[in-house]
């Protein structure tokens, strides 16, 4: 691993453990700083409020010249989301920036939950009911906000947690991940 990059993910590391942004929290796998987990909580005042959002953060040897790839490992219902967890987030992605740490990252997914870009969507049924029928899209965030209080692998197993179960249909995309019909 290189020296940069392992520095800057030390670096990184310290300032989100000694000065956290609000609800969000991060850390690196204890057998490989290149992994990190991190939890982004639901921003207050949107539907995704009370949702505890687990993520997958992985960095390569050339971070922080290019950006980790994240993941979201809760299923998520977000119009810049995809269905395999990836984001459509412009800094992620072609306003990548060296100055840009974890925190930064985490941040603005954050931001992103609060603020949704419906013009650019990964999830073009959340982009259309966002623009065209905001209850049912709020309906939608909320039943993955109380499954997001499940372990993902619970989810998996289970097929269909059962908070969801009582306000959806859902049936699995041959991925094992489950759409609502």
């Amino acid at each position: 691993m290189s020296t940069t990059c392992k520095k800057r993910l030390i670096r990184d590391f310290k300032r989100l453990s000694s000065d956290p942004p609000g609800g969000i929290s991060g850390s690196p796998l204890p057998d490989n700083i290149m992994l990190w987990n991190a939890v982004i909580f639901g921003p207050g005042d949107t539907p995704f409020e009370d949702g505890t959002f687990k993520l997958l953060l992985t960095f390569d040897e050339s971070y922080p010249n290019k950006p980790p790839t994240v993941k979201f490992l809760s299923r998520m219902f977000h119009p810049n989301v995809y269905a395999n967890g990836e984001l459509c987030l412009d800094i992620l992605q072609n306003r990548w920036s060296p100055t840009y740490d974890v925190a930064a990252i985490l941040t603005s997914i954050q931001s992103l939950l609060h603020d949704p870009n419906p013009n650019s969507p990964a999830n073009a049924e959340a982009a259309q009911l966002y623009r065209e029928n905001m209850k049912e899209y709020v309906r939608r965030v909320k039943a993955t906000v109380e499954e997001s209080w499940l372990d993902p692998e619970e989810v998996t197993a289970a097929g269909s947690s059962s908070s969801t179960s009582d306000s959806m249909d859902t049936s699995e995309d041959g991925n094992g991940v489950q759409q609502a019909a």
